[in-house]
């Protein structure tokens, strides 16, 4: 794999049940940039990231083909450990999705459960993780509230900071904004701008603004097919396919 390649994937296949829901697809995930994958609702979008840190395998009777790699290490089958995996690939999902607890236990969670026990450890990778989530200013004086008080925003953004505490390196994104308003849609996209210079991240959005705003690599997926992957500014200016100039130009979706 080239140096700035840091997963891939090969030929996948992937099925719930008899449903093939990916066909072949291959792509490449460059490091320190952010990939987009846009395609109208049901065409793998989500099945298709969520196979990067092995979450469908939580799901019964599914079967993958093919291989992905992280630093060109095989993640299928028995020789990588899924937690291990899942503690360097983290994700973000569409609907924020605090624990009912205080700010500061939120993320603190997450590093306990990876074994860490010093507290002040613990308080400095918290409040680093807030800074970097972009959160501090918003919640330095209410850390021991509970994080169920914040607005849909703030949650998103509480999220981000939970899964930059246990310091992944690459971060998936599923629709992050999807339940968020405009303002809080900025700041998210706003940070993953600035995420990317520390971490690889894959962006799936079903809002192709967001994707020319935040990406440099886009992939277009319909109905389970990667119909083209480029630089983000091809995909929108100059695509091959005229599948993905229909869909661009909305004239589906």
């Amino acid at each position: 794999m080239g140096k700035n390649i840091r997963m891939k994937a090969e030929g996948v296949n992937f099925f719930y049940g008899k449903n093939q829901v990916l066909k072949n697809i291959t792509l490449e995930i460059h490091d320190h940039a952010v990939t987009a994958i846009i395609g109208p609702s049901g065409c793998g979008k989500s099945t298709f990231i969520r196979l990067l840190n092995r979450m469908n395998e939580l799901v019964l009777n599914t079967n993958l083909e093919g291989d992905i790699l992280f630093d060109g290490e095989s993640i299928v089958g028995d020789q990588m450990d899924p937690v291990e995996l899942r503690r360097k690939v983290g994700m973000v999902f569409q609907k924020p999705n605090p624990f009912p607890k205080s700010i500061f236990d939120n993320i603190a969670y997450g590093l306990q459960v990876n074994g860490v026990k010093d507290k002040d450890l613990i308080e400095k990778k918290v409040i680093e993780s807030i800074k970097k989530a972009a959160l501090w200013e918003e919640v330095k004086n209410r850390l021991h509230d509970s994080a169920l008080g914040l607005s849909g925003g703030q949650q998103q953004r509480l999220c981000i900071a939970r899964c930059l505490a246990i310091e992944p390196e690459v971060i998936l994104f599923d629709e992050p904004c999807a339940s968020l308003d405009p303002i809080s849609t900025h700041k998210v996209e706003e940070l993953i701008l600035e995420l990317k210079k520390d971490y690889t991240i894959v962006i799936v959005t079903h809002n192709m603004q967001q994707a020319a705003r935040v990406s440099d690599y886009t992939g277009f997926f319909y109905m389970g097919e990667m119909v083209e992957f480029d630089k983000t500014e091809v995909i929108f200016t100059r695509p091959r396919d005229k599948r993905t100039e229909d869909y661009i130009t909305g004239r589906f979706g």
